[in-house]
């Protein structure tokens, strides 16, 4: 594929570096599965979301504070997130989130964005099943409650675990897309 015929935009908040880090682990999974640079890194603290129209596949990655809030650089956007035209674009999420510290509040934020862009016409891929995590209540659970409306990242408790569901959720990704 040449550069022109596929670029993804990967938008993400971080406050304390674990979300950008995933972020970067993400870009750097992909470019080297699509072996070239097709990921480009946007920080919303920085960059306006209104950037997302200039790309048809869309990564967000979002992480989870306290009780199910939203990370600030989101909090701090999010009317403009409700207002994004997405129609027509593939959109993948990530999320960030303490599942033993918030169980009952394990990734809220990333199934409040989730159902922020959903309305949009979006065609959203990347669900990511829930195994192999420990937690009581989340909005990120699709109906059926069998997977996370995108892949789920616990960097407090299981950062061992990181890296092998990046790769595979890339993967995923890949697949998806083709």
């Amino acid at each position: 594929m040449s550069d022109s015929a596929l670029s993804i935009g990967l938008f993400y908040g971080s406050t304390t570096c674990y979300t950008e880090m995933a972020a970067e682990k993400i870009q750097a999974q992909l470019n080297g599965l699509f072996d070239e640079e097709v990921v480009i890194l946007h920080n919303i603290k920085d960059v306006s979301l209104s950037r997302v129209a200039d790309y048809d596949i869309v990564i967000f990655g979002i992480s989870t504070w306290d009780f199910g809030e939203l990370q600030e650089d989101w909090e701090s956007h999010w009317e403009d997130v409700h207002g994004l035209d997405l129609s027509g674009k593939t959109i993948a999420l990530f999320g960030l989130g303490d599942q033993l510290g918030y169980a009952d509040w394990f990734q809220d934020a990333l199934g409040m964005l989730h159902d922020a862009i959903v309305p949009s016409g979006c065609k959203i891929i990347g669900f990511w099943p829930n195994d192999g995590y420990e937690f009581a209540e989340s909005k990120a659970l699709t109906a059926d409650k069998s997977k996370f409306v995108g892949l789920s990242l616990d960097d407090e408790n299981q950062y061992d675990k990181t890296d092998d569901r990046i790769a595979s959720w890339c993967e995923q990704i890949l697949t998806e897309l083709a």
